[in-house]
């Protein structure tokens, strides 16, 4: 399958790692907006540079494009490569505008049009979603995302909300389902951008659940990102991602963990999350199916972001759909 790239920076390597190295992939152009740039990565990933997106769509003919662009920085471009009919994986945010998320999603109509919602393909939480799905946790009454980190200032005095926290709307839904109401309250006390946030969520099923975090902090503390799911018959938690799940049963000291071992340790890198979703993404493309995660995904995290501005701004709690 012949793919191209759409972003010559940081995490747009890993998509030029991943799709030039797979023996059923070719990657056949990349495309940045800085030549010297866009030069180097094609260079170092053994494919053709380009710097008009047009010329990348004529010569390259990909069957594929993936878009990893700066985060305030995704629409106009999405929208023309939506325009074009190729299957699309696009990096997160979606966008930050509802708007333009309703125009992306109506153009692509039933176009393949995926999301790098790459958290749920971590090993962790795939076994912590087989538990939830098989019942070991009994009712869920709470669901908790708490999270850490350095700020990735941007434009929008929400940028951390939206372009990162929408791991967070998603995850939460993924595995405690729909979230029906949001409140919130943040600051911006340190740099003039609300970097850390408190919400209290409501839930479809009847279980409450809480976001806490901040980007006035660091990256490097242990349980940086934490997720814990109560139940009535039992409780887990997800550390950082891809480090350990713990599983507890109701009344029961023993804890289960689980933990990547000697001859699984790429399941500790949080760069091969992506790597088991293009799994999915690519056996879904040639199949003719809907992609794993679709685009509306991505719209669906903005709403609960905007829901969560709205509720900070107003003092009220604001419903979800």
């Amino acid at each position: 399958m012949r793919v191209a790239v759409v972003g010559a920076g940081g995490w747009g390597e890993h998509h030029a790692r991943i799709f030039s190295r797979r023996p059923d992939t070719e990657l056949v152009g990349v495309f940045g907006r800085t030549a010297a740039r866009t030069e180097a990565r094609a260079q170092q990933y053994g494919t053709t540079p380009y710097t008009d997106l047009d010329e990348m769509l004529r010569d390259a003919r990909p069957e594929l494009i993936t878009v990893c662009l700066p985060n305030e920085d995704h629409y106009d471009i999405t929208l023309r490569l939506v325009r074009t009919g190729v299957p699309l994986l696009v990096e997160k945010p979606l966008v930050f505008d509802l708007t333009e998320a309703d125009t992306l999603l109506d153009e692509a109509g039933g176009n393949f049009f995926a999301i790098n919602f790459n958290h749920r393909y971590a090993e962790p939480v795939q076994r912590a979603k087989a538990l939830i799905d098989a019942g070991e946790l009994g009712e869920l009454v709470f669901a908790t995302w708490r999270f850490g980190g350095e700020a990735n200032r941007g434009g929008s005095p929400h940028a951390g909300l939206i372009e990162t926290q929408c791991h967070g709307f998603d995850m939460l839904e993924h595995l405690a389902g729909a979230i029906t109401a949001v409140s919130a309250h943040m600051t911006d006390k340190t740099y003039g951008a609300f970097s850390t946030v408190a919400l209290a969520l409501d839930f479809e099923n009847r279980a409450v659940g809480t976001m806490l975090g901040t980007y006035d902090s660091s990256y490097a503390y242990p349980d940086t990102q934490r997720i814990e799911i109560n139940g009535t018959e039992g409780r887990l938690v997800i550390h950082d991602t891809v480090r350990a799940l713990t599983f507890s049963k109701a009344g029961d000291p023993v804890e289960q963990r689980w933990h990547s071992t000697y001859f699984d340790d790429e399941a500790r890198n949080f760069a091969g999350t992506f790597d088991r979703h293009v799994d999915a993404l690519l056996d879904a493309l040639r199949a003719g199916e809907q992609p794993p995660v679709h685009a509306r995904a991505g719209r669906r995290a903005l709403q609960l972001a905007h829901a969560a501005i709205e509720s900070h701004e107003t003092g009220r709690k604001v419903t979800t759909g």
